[in-house]
Order: C-alpha cells, then structure tokens, then sequence
C-alpha cells in the first residue's frame, strides 16, 4: 500500500512538474512538447505515459511496482507473434548506446514491426525524441539484447504472445486482415 502511495505521489509531483505546449518561440503549427525542469523529467515522463515499460521492461505488466530501476527499458525475450513473425521488445538502453542522439530522432520517424505503435511515435515531436533518448541513456547500459525477429514461416524457440485476430465472423461482413 505504501509502494502504490509513493508512486501516485511521485506521478503527481512528474506530472506537476511538465505540460505540453508548444515552445513560445516555435514556429506556428509547431509539434507539442513536453516543458518540464529537464531533460531527463520530461523523458522521464514520456516513457511513462508512453507506456514504454509494458513492452520494453520484463515483468512490468504483471508487476509494474515491483520491477528495480535496473531492469528498466532492458527489453524482453518474450515475443509477439503475428502476421509479420515474431518481433521483439528492443534492448533501449543498449540500442540508444549504439546510436548519437540525431540517429535516435532519425530513427523515431521510421517504422518497424508490431505492435511498436510506430504512428504515434512518428507524432513525437523532436525536443520530446532527444529527451526520451537523454532519459534512456541516463540509465545507463543493462541487460542482453533481445532476440532477432523470427519470419512468419518459422516457429520461435521462445515464449510469445500470439496477435491473430480470431473469430472475425462474429463480427457479421468481417473486413479481411492479412
């Protein structure tokens, strides 16, 4: 009970300490950006409402207080499994140790596999971008990196979660899915 205090307090005080809004001196129809004391609070807290840690962080769906700061965005062996194969959670703290703080915003305007929302990430705008990648690479390097994606026509030797829509039929003139 004590730990779920403390984390609502600690939500409260991250979320008192940022807004979003445009930048006073962006140009007009700028992206939003979080304005927070630094960096590393406003990534802080974009990885949190993100939700970055219910794929990127082991165990933090099953137990999201729970999990120590050092195996934090570490990724995850467990993959998800659909159409497009099985894709994995990335290592962030590794991957942000391979790439400068330019690729990382580079790489947040591209794509990849599900479920990584990549929509939304694309929506990011970039002073968010640098300052998720400053608040991962604060945490410093942990954990092995994930697991390679597997195709669709072969099996995974890990656990996965299976992502096939099933029973469309229920829903009357089903929309057909790959």
């Amino acid at each position: 009970m004590r730990a779920l205090a403390l984390l609502s307090f600690l939500t409260a005080a991250v979320l008192a300490g940022c807004a979003s809004q445009a930048s006073p001196d962006a140009p007009p129809n700028a992206a939003p950006s979080v304005q927070a004391a630094s960096d590393l609070e406003a990534g802080h807290y974009l990885v949190e409402v993100g939700s970055c840690h219910d794929c990127h962080t082991p165990g933090f769906m099953e137990n999201p207080v729970g999990i120590p700061d050092s195996l934090w965005l570490t990724g995850g062996a467990v993959g998800f499994r659909g159409p497009w194969g099985t894709s994995y959670p990335r290592n962030l703290r590794l991957f942000v140790q391979e790439l400068t703080e330019d690729q990382w915003v580079a790489r947040l305007q591209g794509s990849g596999l599900p479920p990584m929302p990549w929509p939304a990430v694309n929506e990011l705008s970039e002073p968010d971008a640098r300052a998720i990648y400053r608040y991962i690479r604060s945490l410093g390097p942990a954990g092995q990196q994930a697991p390679r994606p597997v195709p669709p026509s072969e099996e995974p030797a890990t656990p996965y979660m299976d992502f096939v829509v099933q029973h469309l039929e229920r829903l009357g003139a089903a929309p057909s899915v790959p």
